[in-house]
């Protein structure tokens, strides 16, 4: 794989990634909410992990193919994303304000996040559509090496790009409490409506 195909995925995975979307929202909550946004960012990374183990071992094109299993995991995750929405509506956090034990606990936070990028189908789709289009079965890299590759360049590129929009959001709404719970709010409805988009388009498909 020639480092002119790796910039190529770079430039439009980076856009792809800076786009908002459900991950944002739960970077921004955390941000806001928790201690440390680590513990969110690693568990929205640790989704990509699985999708990325699943594109190695060649399961992405088998699950992205089966229109059942693609409803299923729509409907899970958009439901999964939009319960998170209203439980972030019902709690806006403040920076500053101490947090629930349980919704402090590293590991909760984690799962979370894990469960928000892992059952998010558009995260199926982006492995199936995207990557082919950059992996050459003729290059001297196998196919498995070559898609190793790309996902970790898109799950680093998740990490910076999540950690970034978390601690931006705690240190510029630090001191703006009343902003700080619009945002959160804002996060929250946003998880709904993109909970919500995927739950109508995919049944209404």
């Amino acid at each position: 794989m020639d480092t002119t195909t790796v910039a190529a995925f770079l430039a439009v995975d980076l856009l792809l990634v800076f786009t908002p979307g459900a991950d944002w929202a739960y970077a921004i909550s955390a941000g806001l909410r928790e201690r440390s946004v680590v513990p969110a960012v690693v568990g929205l990374i640790a989704g990509y992990a699985g999708y990325t183990l699943l594109a190695v071992a060649g399961l992405v094109v088998i699950v992205a193919s089966s229109t059942t299993l693609l409803t299923l995991l729509t409907v899970a995750g958009a439901a999964y994303l939009m319960w998170l929405g209203l439980h972030v509506l019902s709690r806006p956090a403040v920076p500053g304000e101490s947090a629930e034990p349980m919704a402090s606990a590293p590991g909760q936070i984690m799962l979370k996040g894990a469960g928000i990028s892992g059952l998010n189908p558009k995260a199926l789709l982006l492995y199936f559509s995207l990557f082919p289009q950059f992996i050459d079965p003729s290059a001297g890299w196998p196919t498995a090496a070559q898609t190793l590759l790309l996902g970790t360049l898109h799950m680093t590129a998740c990490a910076l790009v999540y950690l970034a929009v978390g601690m931006l959001a705690r240190t510029v709404l630090k001191t703006r409490p009343s902003a700080a719970r619009a945002v959160t709010r804002a996060s929250g409805a946003m998880m709904i409506v993109i909970g919500g988009f995927l739950l109508v388009e995919r049944l209404a498909g």
